[in-house]
Formats: C-alpha cells, sequence, structure tokens
C-alpha cells in the first residue's frame, strides 16, 4: 500500500519545501492549506511560494469542526489511508497595535490559526488510534521568533505561534500510551537563508522515516549538525 502524507498549515516557503520533500517519497500527498482571510500584504512573496506537482489540494475551514473531520476523511478516500500527517504552523505577520485591529481580524486570527489547530489534531488523533499506527508531526517556530518577524510589532504571528507550541507540548505530553506517535519540531532555523527551509525538509522526514520509538512523545530541534545524529 502506497505511504499516504497530509501536509497541512499555512502557505510559506517552508510549507512548499516540505511539500517538495514529500514528492521525493510518494507519487502523490494530502495538502490543505490554511485560506488567507486578512486584508493586508501577504507575508510570503508569491514568488517564493511554488505548486507543488505532486501535491492533492483540499480544502479545509480551520474554524469547523465538521470541515477538520472532512478533511481527514477526504484524505483517507484520496491516499488509501494517513501514514503521516505533518502540521506546519507558520503563521502571517500583521504589524499593528492591539487597538488598530478590527474585530473580524481577532476572529480570524482566533478560528484559523488557534482554534482550527484543535479540531484537526483531534480528528487525527481519533484516526490514529482506530488505526493504530501513524505518526503526527507538529512543526511550530521557536517562541519568540514569531516565525521570523519582529515580535515586537507582529501582533499576530507570535501570537498564533505560542498558541500552537503550547498545544502541541500538551498533546506530544499525553501520547504516551497512544499506539501512534506524535513528535513535535522546532524550526527557527529554517527561515536562516536560502535553502535552509529545504534542509530543515530533509532533516524532518529523517526522523519520521527512522519510525524509532525513542523519537516519539519528544521536540526535535532544527540545527546544522542534525544530519549527523
Amino acid at each position: 500500500m502506497t505511504r499516504g502524507i497530509l501536509i497541512a498549515g499555512n502557505e510559506s516557503t517552508l510549507f512548499s519545501a516540505v511539500e517538495d520533500e514529500a514528492a521525493k517519497r510518494v507519487e502523490s500527498f494530502a495538502s490543505a492549506k490554511i485560506p488567507s482571510r486578512f486584508q493586508m500584504p501577504e507575508s510570503v512573496p508569491a514568488a517564493a511560494v511554488k505548486k507543488a506537482e505532486k501535491a492533492i489540494p483540499l480544502s479545509w475551514n480551520p474554524a469547523s469542526p465538521i470541515s477538520a473531520r472532512s478533511l481527514v476523511l477526504a484524505s483517507e478516500n484520496r491516499l488509501g489511508r494517513i501514514n503521516d500527517a505533518i502540521l506546519i504552523c507558520s503563521p502571517p505577520a500583521m504589524f499593528k497595535s492591539a487597538g488598530a485591529l478590527a474585530p473580524e481580524e481577532i476572529e480570524i486570527l482566533v478560528n484559523d490559526h488557534i482554534k482550527g489547530w484543535f479540531f484537526l489534531v483531534r480528528e487525527l488523533s481519533l484516526y490514529f488510534r482506530k488505526a493504530g499506527s501513524g505518526s503526527l508531526s507538529l512543526v511550530a517556530p521557536e517562541l519568540g521568533s514569531g516565525g521570523g518577524k519582529n515580535t515586537q510589532t507582529d501582533i499576530l504571528g507570535p501570537s498564533a505561534a505560542a498558541s500552537f507550541r503550547a498545544f502541541a507540548q500538551g498533546v506530544i505530553a499525553s501520547q504516551s500510551h497512544e499506539p501512534y506517535q506524535v513528535m513535535g519540531f522546532t524550526a527557527a532555523e529554517a527561515a536562516a537563508g536560502a535553502g535552509a527551509e529545504g534542509e530543515f525538509a530533509a532533516w524532518l522526514f529523517k526522523i519520521i522515516d527512522e519510525s524509532e520509538k525513542k523519537n516519539g512523545g519528544r521536540w526535535h530541534k532544527f540545527s546544522k549538525l542534525s544530519f549527523f545524529r
């Protein structure tokens, strides 16, 4: 049976790099991106994000628990089964003061970039528990990095990243008795220079592919020395 890979998260150069690495391993994989609902300049230049040829794009409304369930079912239907789910938190930046935030922008922040992860992880956990195997990888920027943005002015990125990191920590800590692996990955250095995202993606899949019990239930931090461990 073909290996089923689901990649979900914010559109970014890191997301594209993980898609490219997945394409080296399988004929096709499922890809679900958080819709861009903010009326502001994109934090990722359009030219820096390319469409993955082997990706099966699936729709996902993070604010809806029904959509999270539909995404998991659609991934299973298109792939045969889900072996690996990789969730990538690389939230967009919003350079505003708190008083300048519109109520609808706050709703988007909470629904798409915080609450949505809870819904999707719940559905994937239920799926892997029923399947009796699988891996759930949670990719988060380093706390305080704001995905590489200035944390003093970016009001959205660090808030979403901190929430994801705290949630991921709770999921990782509570998975010891589950039949599937949960792993956390920090991606601070994946934005450190041209080509670094590809190195991070290759390292991430290296850890996932090892399928060693010792890799589950903990955080893995990327560094230039990671390939030589």
